[in-house]
């Protein structure tokens, strides 16, 4: 600023020499030209040219004064302006800004001029905070999105006006099996073989579907279009939205085949009994024929009856209506009780069935009736597949604040293949073999839905042709008490 003042001082100084150079100039030249006037007048008098001479004088005198005022007021005027109003504020300012700067405790001079100074101090502060804070914001919005899309199970994959993915989640890549070289929109669904039009699915996507569905290998991936805007509402691209709907599907068709399976297995009893009966009644039979036609109809119609039933278990059991009665008691007892009740069917195949209780089992706390039931379902599944004069073992034991029952059979075993889904409703190894013997299909779901509401577990091993081992496991009166 000081370079300043002094440049304006000179430039003021130089104007002032010039000015005053032009008007000596000016009163040289009136001097000449009177000088000649004189030369050239006739009959003039030495005095009169000494008066007219020193006229002149006085008046170049007079006017180059009034000239030097009028300009040194004018320079003087315009300097004080410039340095009372520019750069004298500009000096405050920047000596203020410096101490400030520097964290020396600012002391103006002119209270005036140090309110100025804070004003400006506080603005830029709080600007500089709003700044900070919107970035912060900014921030933390980029970092939830960044989680958000990083740990969706859905896929999002968005496109440029290119077709060119501009973004991609960790999800979207797995679903749909991308690779380095997949980074346009056609190259990923042309590899898919489909056929959609990113064209279509931006400016027709009022008159279009925008949603798709594709198999991949054993997953069923649902596909769904939108069109990305800019902040103008102007077309900016393609987002996609990528769902593993492959559970229901599954779903869906294990209900289809459930309705189905119930249709088919109403349908056999019902059929039995009603060409039995209008047999009957088409003409007369003996007395021997009549009961035999008559066992066939009472068979089928309790199968029917005991499918029902199941039927509306596990209803109950999915709809959360099963009321448990929990309490404590003795396993080994349970155990030794359902084996009596199927001491009959044990001696009609002549099975070898020993029984093993350890000493040190607690007692259980459980749905007594429930877990009878299991019981009674495995261990007639054990009779009914094991051929006559087979080898049955029941243990009872206590492990890891578990009581546990494991039944061994020599039995004719399941396939490894089918170990994973003897537990899904209606499923049967040998359906016709297990429809002769009067099953329906349901008893093991039966059997786990019971477990799991008792906090319980059932495992299957199997090898076929060398039989079965099934271990239940329920919690004691003491594990639950802990827990």
């Amino acid at each position: 600023m000081k370079n300043i003042q002094l440049k304006t001082v000179i430039i003021f100084t130089i104007l002032g020499i010039v000015a005053i150079v032009g008007l000596g100039a000016y009163f040289l030249i009136n001097i000449q030209d009177t000088y000649n006037v004189i030369n050239n007048v006739e009959n003039i008098t030495k005095q009169e040219t000494l008066d007219i001479l020193s006229n002149l004088n006085e008046e170049g005198t007079i006017i180059a004064i009034y000239a030097l005022v009028a300009f040194l007021i004018i320079a003087i005027g315009i300097a004080v302006y410039i340095v009372t109003k520019v750069t004298m504020p500009l000096n405050r300012l920047i000596d203020s800004a410096k101490k400030v700067a520097t964290g020396e405790e600012a002391k103006l001079e002119d209270k005036k001029n140090a309110k100025e100074v804070d004003e400006i101090a506080n603005a830029l502060g709080m600007m500089t905070s709003e700044l900070q804070e919107n970035l912060k914001e900014v921030s933390r919005q980029k970092n939830q999105i960044e989680t958000i899309l990083l740990h969706m199970t859905d896929g999002i994959i968005a496109f440029n006006m290119e077709g060119k993915i501009i973004l991609v989640n960790p999800a979207g890549t797995r679903l749909l099996r991308i690779m380095p070289e997949d980074d346009t929109f056609q190259k990923i669904f042309e590899r898919l073989n489909m056929d959609i039009n990113m064209e279509k699915i931006i400016y027709l996507d009022d008159w279009t579907s925008t949603e798709e569905r594709v198999s991949l290998g054993d997953k069923h991936i649902n596909l769904f279009f939108a069109p990305l805007k800019d902040e103008y509402d102007r077309p900016a691209g393609v987002m996609v939205v990528i769902q593993d709907i492959t559970e229901h599907v599954n779903l869906d068709n294990m209900r289809k085949e459930f309705v189905a399976d119930v249709s088919h297995e109403l349908k056999t009893p019902i059929t039995s009994i009603m060409g039995y009966a209008d047999t009957l009644l088409e003409g007369e039979y003996d007395r021997q024929t009549q009961d035999k036609f008559l066992g066939v109809i009472a068979s089928e119609a309790r199968r029917m009856a005991k499918l029902v039933t199941d039927l509306l278990t596990l209803s109950r059991f999915d709809n959360n209506q099963v009321t448990q009665e929990k309490e404590v008691f003795d396993l080994g007892e349970l155990v030794k009780q359902c084996q009596e009740k199927l001491q009959p069917q044990i001696n009609q195949k002549k099975h070898q069935i020993e029984c093993f209780v350890t000493a040190n089992v607690p007692p259980v706390y459980a749905d007594k009736d429930g877990i009878q039931r299991v019981v009674l379902n495995i261990l007639t599944n054990s009779i009914k597949y094991t051929k006559e004069k087979g080898h049955i073992k029941i243990y009872v034991g206590f492990v890891y604040n578990d009581a546990y029952i494991k039944v061994i059979d020599n039995g004719l075993g399941i396939p490894e293949e089918d170990l994973a889904k003897i537990f899904e409703r209606f499923y049967r190894v040998d359906k016709a073999r297990t429809r002769e013997m009067g099953g329906t299909g349901l008893g093991l779901s039966i059997a786990k839905e019971i477990l799991d509401k008792n906090d319980g577990s059932i495992d299957i091993k199997s090898e076929q042709g060398k039989g079965t081992e099934v271990v239940i496991r329920i919690p004691t009166k003491q594990e639950k008490n802990r827990i």
